[in-house]
Order: structure tokens, then sequence, then C-alpha cells
């Protein structure tokens, strides 16, 4: 169950836009929370901190590969003395094996944002999973199904065998738009069925956006692309010599299958043929860069949607004090 949020029929209200350019309603009353996003490697973890630390703030991860035990460097997961003492929630949570799921991560981080604000501090939220960071600020309604193991691979076989299509087809007999709108993801297809089969209504009469939850700030931090490019492949080099090989050697050695949700995060899935004789690690290493790069654009493009987002130029020698000011004229009010 979410955590309540303050009563919007007796509070003057505002209205904002959504991503997708709709009108939400945010109520006058509603807590404030300030939120951090941008691209791979462009320096949201530092800032988020800095914010903590100078409005009695606590982090909140946004990112969903920090979820997981034993994938620290691949995912540039801060480390206990980066952190500088500030409180982060959502972080080391899970087994990398374990199911997760949109609904469950809405609800662990509405949770931790409530029981943050309720002890008087300030949220951060942060992170640069697009999903995760919309389904917080814009409440959206998710169906809560949790994953059907059983049903997930007879279908999956099913795939195989027949293709994607027939279950498509399937799906858009009972629930065409969310068939429109899976495309040729296989993830989307079978989760969308598996909540036709749990509870017989098709996921779009049950997805939807409710009010804000929240009064937020949200900073999406830039960089001009060739120079995010070229810092993000420095990262990947150091982040092979510090070990990353073995630490994706380490995690199949202890039993999680290179086939798990988990595994396709960047950098992991890219080093499962290197383990495998496949290819070299030049290759890889190569490999990840080029898909770094395709993830960086992606995420740029869902930020140009975002029409709430404050853009800070991180190359800019004041863009911190900048952003801590910005934030005190918002607490402020």
């Amino acid at each position: 169950m979410l955590p309540s949020t303050p009563n919007n029929q007796r509070a003057e209200e505002n209205v904002s836009l959504s991503r997708d350019g709709l009108v939400s309603v945010v109520a006058e009353d509603a807590p404030q929370i300030i939120v951090v996003v941008g691209p791979t490697g462009v320096g949201k973890t530092h800032l988020a901190i800095e914010l903590a630390l100078r409005f009695n703030g606590e982090v909140v991860n946004a990112d969903s590969r920090y979820l997981y035990r034993g994938m620290d460097i691949g995912v540039a997961k801060p480390t206990v003395s980066e952190q500088r003492g500030v409180p982060h929630y959502l972080i080391d949570i899970l087994d990398p094996a374990d199911d997760m799921s949109l609904a469950l991560y809405q609800e662990w981080a509405m949770t931790a944002i409530d029981d943050v604000l309720t002890r008087g501090r300030l949220p951060v939220l942060v992170g640069g999973t697009p999903l995760y960071v919309n389904a917080v600020v814009e409440g959206w309604r998710i169906p809560r199904v949790p994953p059907q193991p059983v049903f997930r691979a007879r279908l999956e076989a099913e795939a195989r065998e027949m293709g994607l299509q027939a279950l498509t087809d399937r799906l858009a007999t009972i629930d065409p738009i969310i068939a429109a709108r899976s495309g040729s993801n296989l993830r989307r297809v079978i989760r969308a069925l598996e909540v036709y089969d749990v509870t017989g209504i098709p996921m779009s009469e049950q997805e939807g956006k409710g009010p804000r939850p929240f009064r937020t700030r949200e900073f999406g931090l830039t960089m001009a692309r060739e120079r995010l490019y070229a810092a993000t492949d420095r990262r990947i080099d150091d982040q092979i010599t510090r070990g990353l090989v073995e630490e994706v050697k380490g995690l199949i050695d202890r039993g999680l299958p290179p086939e798990a949700p988990a595994m396709s995060a960047i950098g992991y899935r890219q080093l499962v043929p290197y383990l495998n004789g496949a290819i070299s690690l030049e290759e890889a290493v190569t490999q990840i860069k080029t898909d770094t790069h395709r993830y960086v654009r992606h995420q740029e493009t869902w930020l140009r949607r975002n029409q709430q987002l404050v853009p800070i130029d991180v190359t800019l020698p004041d863009w911190v004090v900048r952003t801590a000011d910005l934030v005190a004229n918002f607490l402020s009010g």
C-alpha cells in the first residue's frame, strides 16, 4: 500500500505539464521533493549528495541497476565513502536473480520518500531510469500483479516456437492499445498477457496517471554529447582497470544465468561473450562504449520531452552552486 499524501480536496491546486504534454494537477500543500536526472556519467550522484548535504536531505535511488547487490563497478554505484554519510535508499536491496517490476519500485520509492518526509528531511530522487522517475513524480497507476514465473516461461517457449508475432496477435485481441504500444518488446507483450490472465482486465484499463503526489523541482544535467561520450569512455576504461571483468565473472560463477534480466545491464552483457571466449576483451570494451553512447542518446530523447526540467550545464564552473540556489528558492516558496 502506498503512503498517503496530503488531502488534495482542501488545497488550492496548480497545473503542470507531464512528459506527454497532458495537464496534471498538484496540490499547493503537496510535499516538496528534488529530482535529479540526466544521461549516464553526467554527474547525477555527485549533485544529489551535494544537495542532500546542503539541505538536510536524503537520497532515493531511481537507477534500476543500483538495486542489485554485487553489481557495483559496472553501474558506477557510489561507495560508502562517496556517499559522504548521506542516507541512501533502494541500493543493494535485491539479488541479481530476483524479479523486479515497475509497480514494486514505485511502491518502495513512495515508502522511502514518505519516510524521509516524516522525519522532516528533504527527499532527493536521483537516477537515469526514465520509467522509475516518471512513475513516482507523475503518480502513475500501475497494475499490482506479481510476476507469474510458470506463465512467463510458457509464453517464452511459445515465442521461441511460433515467434513474437503470435503472442502480439493474441494480445491485440484483448488489449489492442498495449499491443500497439509494445512493438517488438517480448517482455512487454508477456507482461500485458500476464496481467490479463491474472485479473481478466486489459492492462490499458488499469493504467493511467493520478494527481502528481509532490511539488517537484526537477534538474536535468547536461553536457555536450561528444564531451559526454569521451567522459563515459574514460569511465569504462577505468571500470575495466578496477575489475569489471572479475565482477561479471563472479556473478556468473555464483550461479547468475547470463540471460537474467539484471545481466542485460550495459557493461555486463557485453562481457559474457568475452568470458565465453567468443570475442576479445578489446571487442567487448568497444561494444560497451558503443552501447553506452546509444543509451545516452535514448536518455537525452527522454529528457527533451520533460517540460518540468531545469537544465543544468555541468561544464560550467558554478553549476553546483547555481543548482543549490535554485533549490533554496524552491524550498522557500
